[in-house]
């Protein structure tokens, strides 16, 4: 049995790992902690979750937690998951991994040196979905890889009070949607690229509301990435233009709400979809089998240093971000409602 804690009283966790418990018999959330007593009590009531925190550090203290699944804020991200680890505790960390890549090796560095799991919660990589994409590529059909262009938008319109657009805790749109399209070119090509261009629309408090950024690979394929929090449809897309024939693929991150992928090879277009559950069932699963065989996750490890220097580099191209870290983070920001 995997004994989880919620670190964070989070809108997320339901979906990331509470309905997916329940759908399993070899998993448990067994505790939920807040900076508020009261509403660990009130959210543990709501999820039929049998411990409820007033302290992140009680959670931590907890011997029946097996894994912790951090939810809170990424300004956040890299305290708690070190804390964590530290505590002899696994660590599921949502996306984006931290604020920088300078935290995200000292995470790494931590499982490394306590022998602890640290994954990030890029769900969509553990769905059927993802793993198609990677045998396209693998079966050499579509050619040499030209270009890219990968998208996730979607309408989270300006609030001052939110913590999705607020700099200081990690929001913005490239943190929240455009680390995505960042994590499936680099899945894709498995590369790391250079970022030759990047540009950027600012909320009122600092804080990306979209950015298109330009990469380049070293095998000479180039890629646009582009995200946007500004009113409009859910798009999910990622476009890949080959030697050989071309790739369209619609509903990357939520493929179980419908998806389609669509190969033009020699003037015949394809087009179909592949079975599978929710992303999160399937990241859970993947979890469970790991930790028990030992196995290495797909985004686990030096995947996300290295999704979070992309992320770094395109901000500091973009003129939002001219350091390794926000201009405005402050350590002493603690929400941890997500």
């Amino acid at each position: 049995m995997l004994r989880i804690g919620i670190l964070g009283a989070s809108g997320i966790a339901p979906a990331a790992v509470i309905r997916p418990a329940q759908r399993r018999d070899d998993v448990e959330i067994v505790a939920v902690a807040s900076r508020r007593r009261g509403s660990a009590a009130e959210y543990a009531r709501l999820h039929s979750i049998s411990r409820a925190y007033g302290s992140y550090e009680e959670l931590l203290g907890d011997a029946e937690v097996d894994l912790i699944y951090n939810a809170l804020p990424p300004s956040q991200h890299a305290k708690w998951s070190i804390r964590a680890m530290e505590r002899g505790k696994n660590v599921l960390c949502e996306k984006p991994f931290a604020m920088n890549a300078v935290e995200a090796q000292k995470m790494r560095d931590t499982a490394d040196r306590t022998g602890r799991r640290l994954i990030e919660a890029f769900h969509d990589r553990y769905h059927p979905l993802s793993l198609e994409l990677d045998a396209i590529k693998a079966s050499g059909r579509l050619g040499r890889t030209i270009s890219i262009r990968a998208e996730f938008s979607a309408s989270i319109p300006y609030d001052s009070g939110s913590i999705r657009h607020d700099p200081q805790v990690g929001g913005g749109s490239l943190m929240d949607l455009g680390c995505y399209p960042v994590h499936w070119v680099r899945s894709f090509l498995r590369e790391e690229p250079q970022v030759t261009s990047a540009k950027a629309t600012l909320n009122a408090l600092g804080a990306d509301m979209s950015i298109e950024a330009d990469l380049k690979f070293p095998s000479g394929a180039a890629a646009t990435v582009f995200c946007t929090m500004d009113e409009g449809p859910l798009v999910q897309t990622f476009d890949v233009v080959g030697s050989l024939g071309r790739l369209y693929v619609k509903g990357l991150v939520f493929p179980s709400h419908g998806h389609s992928i669509a190969e033009s090879i020699a003037g015949v277009t394809r087009v179909r979809t592949v079975q599978g559950t929710e992303t999160y069932d399937h990241q859970l699963d993947a979890i469970v089998k790991c930790i028990k065989s030992g196995e290495s996750l797909l985004t686990e490890g030096t995947d996300s240093v290295r999704n979070m220097t992309v992320i770094d580099a395109i901000y500091k191209a973009s003129g939002v971000r001219t350091t390794t870290t926000p201009a405005t983070a402050s350590p002493h920001i603690d929400k941890d409602v997500q």
